[in-house]
């Protein structure tokens, strides 16, 4: 699944519940993706909090099948930044 796509799948939980805050998950050679508000769009820009993450397992963060505190005790996200603004990610990721 490519960032624009895992996009598409965030926009209606910022829908139902905008961040007050922005947050970019930053997948390395893939790109970036920034979510403010209502709004997710491929591209690098200043956040409050950056998530590092492979694709992969961003895909699966989105979808459900990876817990979020477990990627973080893992390391399979590392973020940088505003720590409450990650934990904001829950929010988003309720259906």
């Amino acid at each position: 699944m490519t960032l624009a796509e895992i996009a598409e799948l965030v926009r209606p939980g910022l829908a139902r519940r905008p961040l007050d805050n922005s947050l970019k998950f930053d997948c390395g050679p893939d790109g970036m993706l920034t979510l403010r508000g209502d709004t997710a769009v491929l591209a690098d820009s200043e956040t409050d909090c950056t998530i590092r993450i492979s694709t992969a397992n961003l895909e699966r963060l989105i979808k459900g099948k990876l817990n979020p505190v477990t990627a973080f005790a893992t390391g399979k996200l590392k973020v940088s930044g505003d720590m409450t603004v990650a934990m904001k990610l829950g929010q988003l990721l309720s259906r």
